[in-house]
């Protein structure tokens, strides 16, 4: 049984940029547990009812610049370049509220859209799970993480925007509690960061947000592989085995979302390559992940039992 440790957002844990140089707020061993509380990706002090996301109050330690409210980093002892971090996600409890905006002004032109700005405020109900918009909308809520990764190995700052093959911005709706995340690591120390709840989102984020909320609580269990190659992220989840592509475009990720899970079936099932594509063909589903961080992203899911 490893340690427990916990974290709240505060003047030593908030980050807006992934950076190999930011001291750890926090070292773990594999094995722990940490709990934490975040705050909205926009860094929001509350609910918001305007029009205008950028004009919202915001915590203090937020500064021009800056993306997502980031809890980190987390060092893991043993945690070297080539070995793999796993992320069991065991609780993601979302808070009361939450905000989805009108796209982003890269997407306006795509949906026709010419209103200056619109913002949908959201209640949520973490005990039965569902939100409530001012309109009176109700959706179901399956809150997850958008933002779990680590730094590139190049010094500096570097955005919080993209999702890159050792995590970040993945915004992969299946990522929920019961859920395991595995990561090629790509420093010493792992260095990894969490952020940006969202208590409900559609395959592909059309319009740039999810609903966008602080979590109240989420607890993660850290561990390390040293007998898996990873070249991105796989993870183990309530709908199944999920392999994730990243690109400049949907065939990019999807062709490499396509190669991870042959070599994930190759692994799973001990067959060749030539018969992991044909049981692909036949069992596993393509979904977009997102179509809205610059870089785009395209799951492969293997369902549960759908191979035996």
């Amino acid at each position: 049984m490893g340690s427990s440790h916990s974290l709240e957002p505060d003047d030593r844990t908030l980050r807006g940029h992934f950076s190999c140089e930011f001291p750890p707020v926090l070292t773990v061993t594999p094995g722990d547990s940490v709990r934490l509380r975040t705050l909205d990706a926009w860094w929001s002090t509350g609910p918001y009812t305007g029009d205008d996301v950028d004009e919202r109050p915001r915590v203090p330690q937020h500064r021009e610049g800056f993306g997502h409210a980031l809890i980190g980093p987390i060092e893991v002892r043993g945690a070297r370049p080539g070995t793999v971090l796993e992320l069991r996600i065991d609780t993601v409890i979302p808070e009361v509220w939450g905000t989805c905006a009108t796209p982003q002004s890269s997407l306006n032109a795509r949906y026709g859209l010419s209103s200056p700005g619109m913002v949908h405020a959201w209640e949520l109900d973490p005990v039965t799970m569902t939100g409530r918009n001012q309109h009176g909308h109700t959706v179901a809520l399956r809150p997850f993480l958008g933002v779990m990764g680590m730094p590139p190995a190049e010094p500096g700052l570097h955005a919080t925007f993209p999702p890159r093959r050792h995590g970040g911005n993945l915004d992969c709706k299946e990522l929920v509690a019961g859920s395991t995340l595995y990561l090629p690591i790509p420093v010493d120390g792992a260095l990894f960061s969490v952020g940006d709840g969202h208590a409900a989102q559609g395959d592909g984020e059309i319009s740039g947000t999810a609903i966008e909320c602080p979590m109240r609580q989420v607890d993660l269990r850290v561990d390390l592989h040293s007998d898996w190659a990873l070249d991105g992220p796989v993870a183990h989840t309530p709908a199944g085995w999920v392999t994730m592509g990243l690109g400049e475009n949907l065939d990019v990720a999807t062709q490499h979302a396509l190669e991870a899970m042959f070599t994930l079936l190759e692994r799973l099932h001990e067959v060749p390559l030539a018969d992991a594509v044909m049981l692909a063909s036949v069992a596993v589903d393509l979904r977009i992940t997102q179509i809205v961080n610059g870089v785009v992203g395209v799951h492969a899911v293997l369902p549960h039992g759908a191979i035996r």
